[in-house]
């Protein structure tokens, strides 16, 4: 079976500063038609940065959507003009005030693929120094560090809700284990 579903027509409902939506109507592999709505997003990087300590730099954030502060690597949204790599890079510093070294793409991830258009880029790097905390006018934060295993056991423990975080985590723990021994790492 051929897995398709064309666009027939596209209707914007909202064109906000972060994301747009539209209502569209698709034709599905069986010629019948069904409504969509999707949620167009610039997308997203986020960076799990380890401390030569083994220590992950998180930040504690209040997240209006959920009304809660969140527990979450750095990240942000992409810029127009930069590679998901210079903008992660550059939130890493922003948020932390840390460049990191030996960047790793860890993939991508789609938070909510049934409506959303966003895509994550994530990324693993060693933390090299500091060099200051750069906020936007709007943000603030916490910086704090975890150890790698810490972490990992409060994304088991449903402690880190946040899914790039969750991923980003688990996968740094799992490249972590595969390079063991290599000194550049």
């Amino acid at each position: 079976m051929k897995l398709f579903e064309k666009t027939l027509e596209s209707k914007e409902i909202f064109n906000g500063q972060v994301i747009h939506v539209t209502l569209d109507t698709v034709e599905l592999q069986n010629g019948k038609t069904a409504p969509r709505e999707v949620v167009g997003h610039p997308g997203g990087v986020c960076v799990a940065a380890l401390t030569d300590e083994d220590e992950l730099l998180f930040v504690k954030q209040f997240r209006y959507p959920y009304k809660e502060v969140v527990l979450e690597l750095p990240a942000g949204k992409l810029e127009k003009g930069q590679n998901p790599l210079e903008n992660g890079k550059r939130e890493l510093l922003e948020e932390t005030g840390m460049v990191g070294r030996e960047y790793i793409s860890l993939g991508k991830l789609y938070p909510s693929p049934g409506y959303c258009g966003e895509i994550i880029h994530l990324y693993f790097c060693r933390v090299d120094r500091y060099e200051g905390q750069m906020l936007d006018d709007d943000e603030f934060l916490n910086v704090l560090r975890l150890p790698l295993n810490r972490a990992v056991e409060m994304v088991l423990n449903n402690e880190i809700p946040d899914a790039k975080t969750q991923t980003a985590v688990l996968k740094t723990a799992m490249l972590i284990d595969r390079l063991k021994g290599d000194p550049q790492l």
